[in-house]
């Protein structure tokens, strides 16, 4: 399988394309129903696709959630589907093709699409099965407030700083569980223990097969790094996501966090927070274990697909207004709410750690068809573990074996 990389070591500047999209809407009186997640940034590519298009269809919804991981391939499957488009980032995408339910936009691009860059075109095996608009990876966030108290000048870099720095907040009697991760059993588990496996070094695959090599000397140093970090978080860590982590630094509860670049914007701006929280969060690069390592962090992009099963008017008409969106006007109107990877992006301090992040060396979230049958053990195995109930030996090789398990039911082992 092969795929542009749209990160490259050192230049963010690189990430950016060249665009200049006319309002073009393609057929009219068709129905643009789009899924998505529930952020931002994905919110003013879909808002703007809808405020070009929306007199010109039939129909124009969007669903924005939480969910849309867990319900992309059911509501795709159906003929028609349920939605004529889904945005998703790297590990989505080959959820879907994985089920055949995204087409390849060639075609479309050649129609609607003659000013996309071939950076942002996600192709695999000669087909673009995707174009992106904006990358992602969690990253610190630190109060400098908080660590000036207990005589820290500067935010930590390694797991062992930000663990030296929970402590000593804990044992200064200023809060208690002074770390947010999104470690929600589940997805989020998974890839959290992705983003410190990476950091240790570890691959998951034995190089040009499906066979799972997690349960190593790496993935036991994750683990263990991990609950050591779980120490000082809250006691109610598996349940909370990314609105859940958001709200808890929006409430000045947390000193330390491991979250999504694109949470930035809403918690750095005036809303929902105080000035005391906003002033001092700074955003830096994901800690490494080693001083100048791999930062602990999958780098994403996020973008949108077209349905299989709609039909070609519909196609048509859905791409042309996603593509519609992807403007300097609309990156003007929305610069902070994500690092775009569009012409007009001007990086601001709500980018400043996914860009540390990139010039760091991260890697991008591996995108083999067999990745998400790994990140699902990861995300059903792993809790017991963090919550002291076995050893990290065991709960990789349970890891191991429950994706050995989905893996030969898929065809990806013997």
């Amino acid at each position: 399988m092969l795929i542009k990389k749209l990160f490259v070591a050192g230049a963010m500047a690189g990430l950016m394309g060249t665009t200049a999209y006319a309002a073009d809407c393609g057929p009219s009186d068709q129905s643009i129903r789009i899924l998505a997640s529930d952020f931002p940034a994905i919110h003013a590519v879909a808002g703007t696709a809808e405020g070009n298009c929306a007199e010109a269809a039939s129909e124009f919804s969007r669903n924005h959630t939480t969910e849309a991981r867990q319900i992309m391939n059911a509501a795709l499957t159906p003929d028609p589907a349920e939605y004529t488009s889904v945005i998703v980032a790297n590990s989505t995408l080959t959820q879907l093709m994985n089920d055949g339910l995204v087409r390849p936009l060639n075609d479309l691009i050649e129609s609607h699409g003659q000013n996309i860059p071939d950076n942002l075109k996600i192709a695999i095996d000669g087909n673009v099965m995707a174009i992106a608009f904006m990358a992602n990876a969690q990253h610190l966030f630190s109060r400098s407030d908080i660590l000036a108290q207990v005589g820290i000048d500067s935010a930590p870099s390694t797991y062992d700083e930000v663990i030296e720095a929970a402590k000593a907040i804990r044992d200064a009697g200023i809060m208690e569980y002074p770390i947010v991760m999104n470690l929600k059993t589940g997805w989020n588990v998974g890839e959290s223990f992705n983003l410190v496996f990476l950091a240790h070094g570890g691959e998951f695959f034995k190089p040009g097969t499906a066979e799972p090599t997690v349960n190593s000397e790496a993935g036991i140093a994750a683990l263990e790094t991990l609950k050591a970090m779980v120490e000082y978080a809250h006691p109610d860590h598996l349940t909370q996501a990314s609105n859940e982590t958001q709200g808890l630094w929006e409430a000045g509860e947390a000193a330390l966090g491991i979250m999504w670049g694109s949470r930035g914007a809403p918690i750095l701006d005036d809303e929902g927070s105080s000035a005391e929280v906003t002033s001092n969060t700074v955003l830096s690069a994901a800690p490494s274990v080693e001083p100048g390592g791999i930062p602990g962090a999958t780098l994403w992009w996020d973008g949108f697909t077209i349905s299989t099963n709609v039909s070609d008017a519909e196609a048509e008409a859905t791409f042309a207004a996603l593509a519609s969106a992807l403007t300097p006007e609309m990156v003007a109107a929305n610069n902070d709410d994500a690092v775009w990877l569009l012409e007009g992006f001007t990086p601001g301090p709500a980018a400043a750690g996914v860009a540390a992040t990139v010039q760091g060396g991260a890697q991008p979230y591996p995108m083999l068809p067999q990745i998400g049958l790994l990140h699902a053990a990861l995300g059903s195995e792993l809790s017991d573990f963090l919550k002291g109930d076995e050893s990290a030996e065991k709960a990789l090789a349970d890891v191991e074996a429950a994706y050995r398990t989905a893996a030969k039911e898929a065809g990806f082992l013997q």
